[in-house]
């Protein structure tokens, strides 16, 4: 499959680079984030990829945010549904794909990460930035984030350091960001140390590595629900064979060799 705003490599052990590339500045609109629907399609379905990165081919801009001036200049009819609210549930619905996909999603952030880019990086489940700033800012601009940043950051941070990070509108550098918990780490070679990374996860079991994040995600729900989504998660990693190699390699006093 062949993208306009961006392109999908899958390197070794299965792990695909997803690297956005929409000059000028990377700026979210339809076309982007339909590409990333399809994007999420394939990696979903891909038995072959055990892994997702996210990067940006600009130099110094990770992913920058939304038309606000279009959004401004849009009016709602009383038998419509809001186009600003419609906006930022369309843009949810995208970030969602990769928060909920059954595969590690890795953000590699190598440049500035405001905004809608850092609410795309916090819908992944690491995130390792080189440079730039990462932050939700829209408070310097009178509107507050709308594409899942104020429950990511506070699912992530916690209610108190949430507010001061978006009341503030505060860029963080990867080494604050990296000592508030908010980017799993703060790296000098980005490619390097992601790939690393990434593999060590595509290594691993994988099928119930996605079992495992579903669970985690329903820790957000009330303990009787978030328990019960544990169980069926549980029974489910006994669909793939991965089970078999790892219990196995337990008994030999082997590592487990999950990639085939």
């Amino acid at each position: 499959m062949s993208y306009s705003c961006l392109t999908m490599e899958v390197r070794d052990k299965g792990v695909a680079w997803v690297t956005i590339d929409h000059p000028p500045v990377n700026a979210i609109g339809e076309d982007l984030m339909a590409e990333l629907h399809q994007v999420a399609d394939a990696v979903t379905d891909a038995s072959n990829i055990r892994v997702l990165v996210i990067t940006s081919n600009h130099p110094k801009i990770f992913l920058a945010g939304a038309d606000l001036k279009g959004m401004m200049g849009t009016e709602a009819s009383d038998e419509e549904v809001d186009p600003i609210e419609q906006a930022c549930t369309t843009m949810q619905a995208c970030f969602n794909r990769f928060s909920d996909m059954n595969k590690p999603v890795i953000a590699a952030i190598n440049g500035h990460a405001l905004g809608g880019g850092c609410e795309l990086a916090l819908a992944c489940d690491f995130r390792f930035m080189s440079q730039g700033k990462i932050g939700l800012t829209e408070l310097s601009l009178g509107i507050i984030p709308g594409a899942g940043g104020t429950q990511r950051m506070t699912r992530i941070l916690g209610r108190a350091k949430a507010l001061e990070n978006i009341f503030l509108a505060r860029k963080l550098t990867p080494a604050e960001a990296e000592a508030q918990g908010l980017i799993s780490k703060a790296v000098e070679n980005l490619e390097e140390e992601t790939t690393q990374f990434a593999e060590q996860l595509a290594e691993g079991a994988v099928f119930a590595i996605g079992q495992a994040k579903q669970a985690i995600n329903a820790a957000e729900l009330p303990l009787e629900k978030g328990l019960s989504e544990e169980a069926k998660a549980f029974s489910r990693t006994f669909q793939s064979d991965e089970p078999s190699i790892g219990l196995a390699a337990f008994f030999q006093k082997e590592k487990p060799q999950f990639l085939p």
